[in-house]
């Protein structure tokens, strides 16, 4: 069965032979996946939802209860006062601009703790070689960043900045963006919340959530965050949302983000038919982030077998779904992106190159054949063409089709190495 898809018996021994390794992390995935699960499923009946909230709505979506429903899930499940849910919503970077717009004013200051962010919100912020028109710097909103020492906060420079209190909103960047930190565990991000409640009650604690969904039992506000932002069409989408994102925080500051979202507050914004796309999407996020984590650990430790420098390694905790592979050489990057796309569903026959892309300084590879465009929950691969180049790799729907896509992108290095 293996070879008639292109894998030789030795890439199917030697997966075999590191799933047996792994197998103590699948195990571990598993009792996350069902905590969180359960977590989702007592919302949703808590929240009395009901098939009358899987209607949908257009024009203003004046109080649609379907849409309201939703929110209020979103809610109980982060722990939160308030959320918003929506398709208006197209991106991540989309969420965390109207966030930080909605939160700051003229002359106000945001603090970075996690370093420099990833390359479209540095256009969003106004910083980097190409700041928006519209970005906040043009509205004189202020920018300043502590970078992280040892993948670790630098909690003194930290404290010593936020005891100034003139910092309007600390920021906080979970997952790596296109950098060559580690991601930041939950843990890490409430121990730094605690430090900077000592010196600063007042401050605005975001969290760029993005990739961190169910990977652990607890997310940003249980542990002391006031708003955090994520994409739908990365973890809580499950592959299912085609669209929209989501913030969630206390109810004065996601009013505030819902006015600059839509003029006028939550109660108008249409669901466009997305409720049910939505609520399925939630509902089996558990299962699709332990099988997009179980992909990139099944990754981290074949390729590592293989020779390729990984980060994290397969036994090393986790804090989103993102696998990098550092290979130090432009070409062999991009051979492993095409393997990937060689790999996909949908337009396995293409073949990815590098191009500019909006939002970044450099040339960006993507391989993505996923059947919602840009779907990084779906088993995908992109990076920026710069050094130590770097891929990143990310989601699997299911553990299956992601291990047979990783090892599709193995074979396809070793064919290209072959008629070298």
């Amino acid at each position: 069965m293996y070879q008639s898809f292109g894998i030789s018996k030795e890439i199917e021994e030697l997966s075999i032979e590191v799933e047996k390794e792994i197998k103590p992390q699948f195990e571990k995935i598993d009792k996350i996946s069902e905590a969180n699960s359960l977590k989702v499923l007592q919302a949703m009946q808590d929240k009395h939802l009901s098939g009358v909230h899987l209607n949908t709505s257009t024009g203003y979506g004046i109080d649609e209860p379907g849409r309201d429903k939703i929110e209020e899930i979103y809610s109980q499940v982060f722990k939160a006062e308030d959320a918003i849910v929506r398709s208006q919503l197209i991106s991540g970077s989309h969420a965390l601009a109207v966030t930080l717009q909605g939160l700051l004013r003229p002359n106000d200051t945001m603090l970075s703790i996690t370093g420099l962010p990833y390359d479209t919100l540095q256009t969003v912020i106004g910083i980097g070689e190409n700041p928006g028109q519209s970005s906040l710097k043009a509205y004189h909103i202020n920018y300043e960043q502590i970078d992280l020492k040892n993948n670790e906060f630098d909690t003194q420079a930290i404290m010593n900045r936020l005891s100034k209190k003139d910092i309007k909103l600390v920021e906080i960047q979970r997952s790596i963006g296109y950098s060559t930190r580690k991601s930041l565990t939950i843990e890490q991000v409430e121990e730094i919340i605690k430090q900077i409640r000592t010196v600063n009650q007042e401050v605005i604690i975001m969290v760029d959530n993005c990739y961190s969904e169910f990977v652990t039992e607890k997310e940003p506000i249980e542990v002391g965050a006031d708003i955090a932002v994520g994409s739908l069409i990365k973890n809580l989408g499950a592959g299912i949302a085609t669209s929209g994102a989501y913030i969630v925080g206390k109810k004065n500051l996601i009013e505030l983000v819902a006015e600059r979202l839509t003029g006028l507050g939550k109660e108008i914004g249409p669901s466009l038919g997305q409720n049910t796309n939505y609520l399925k999407g939630l509902f089996f996020a558990p299962s699709v982030v332990a099988s997009a984590l179980k992909t990139m650990i099944f990754a981290s430790r074949i390729l590592e077998k293989l020779g390729y420098n990984t980060s994290p390694k397969y036994n090393e905790p986790r804090a989103d779904i993102v696998q990098n592979i550092i290979f130090g050489d432009r070409e062999k990057l991009i051979k492993f992106c095409q393997g990937i796309q060689s790999g996909s569903p949908i337009d396995s026959f293409v073949t990815p190159i590098p191009s500019p892309m909006a939002g970044y300084t450099d040339q960006v590879i993507m391989a993505a054949g996923t059947f919602v465009d840009g779907a990084t929950i779906e088993l995908s691969c992109d990076a920026p063409l710069r050094e130590p180049y770097i891929a990143y790799m990310q989601g699997g729907l299911t553990y299956p089709y992601g291990k047979l896509g990783v090892l599709k992108a193995i074979e396809f290095m070793n064919a290209e190495k072959e008629e070298r």
